[in-house]
């Protein structure tokens, strides 16, 4: 997954009624547990392409432009086919505001990621519900990003092969002109949040969040510790995008459960998806 530049110190709910304004904890964690049990889902397996018509299928109903952003990553294993699932929910104005995350998990024996890969998965699906029941001036784009993980060790050419796809893709095709700020969400389902200061972030951005976080009284869990990490926002950082990651890289005593079998769902809580969850959509109305 990521490579850390410097240590942190310090269903049945699926059926519940899908015009609901507000984001649902429980709804997030319902959808998470539900990827999850597709197993391990790395890269062009039979996994994730069951996990894409899932959720290609659950965004349906809501009426969003769903599109596949499929492309051939040249890996250290072979060339491998991936797919972006982008969902475009059109707003008034030529700008756009995007919320991103991986809905991949890293090729380890025996590693399902509740939290890696899962909790994105999730979290984007309860998103997509809340962006469809308002109306926005700015188009939303929710991105489930492919092949975040790393093949073998993480180097700018083995890593975020989604997120460096689709903004050369918008690039090109004038899309990623029109982002106004995108959010990248990673690994939020962890039952005991701490979500440091992402250094490499916008700090426009980053301080929206926090100060979002401050006014709902989630302040606890968006700490002032900080430090860098390499995720799937970094590619649109490099293009210029106002670009934040927020992520909980404190995972288990000492970081323990992150890229090993006991990341299961059992470590994760709903309270955790709506604390996230109830501030990104905060902002993204502020930006809006």
């Amino acid at each position: 997954m990521h490579r850390p530049q410097a240590r942190l110190i310090s269903v049945l709910l699926l059926a519940l009624p899908l015009a609901a304004t507000d984001f649902s904890g429980d709804r997030a964690l319902e959808y998470t547990r539900h990827a999850v049990s597709f197993g391990p889902r790395p890269p062009g397996s039979p996994a994730l392409r069951s996990l894409r018509a899932w959720i290609e299928a659950q965004l349906r109903p809501l009426h969003c432009e769903i599109t596949e952003d499929t492309f051939t990553a040249q890996t250290p294993d072979g060339p491998v086919e991936m797919r972006n699932i982008v969902a475009r929910f059109r707003g008034r104005s030529n700008e756009a505001l995007v919320v991103t995350g991986h809905y991949d998990t890293k090729k380890l024996p025996r590693f399902v990621g509740a939290n890696d890969g899962g909790s994105s998965t999730g979290f984007l699906l309860e998103f997509a519900h809340v962006v469809a029941a308002r109306h926005w001036n700015h188009d939303i784009y929710l991105v489930w990003l492919d092949g975040e993980e790393a093949f073998h060790d993480w180097t700018d050419t083995d890593s975020v092969y989604g997120s460096r796809h689709l903004a050369e893709r918008w690039l090109h095709d004038g899309t990623l002109a029109r982002v106004r700020a995108l959010i990248n969400v990673d690994m939020i389902g962890d039952r005991n949040l701490d979500i440091a200061r992402e250094t490499n972030s916008s700090p426009d951005l980053l301080n929206l969040v926090w100060k979002c976080a401050a006014d709902l009284g989630y302040g606890a869990y968006f700490l002032d510790s900080a430090y860098p990490t390499e995720d799937d926002h970094t590619p649109f950082l490099r293009h210029g995008v106002q670009a934040l990651d927020i992520i909980d890289f404190d995972y288990g005593p000492r970081n323990s459960w992150w890229h090993t079998p006991a990341d299961t769902m059992d470590k994760l809580s709903a309270h955790s998806f709506q604390v996230v969850g109830s501030v990104v959509a905060e902002a993204l109305a502020r930006l809006d």
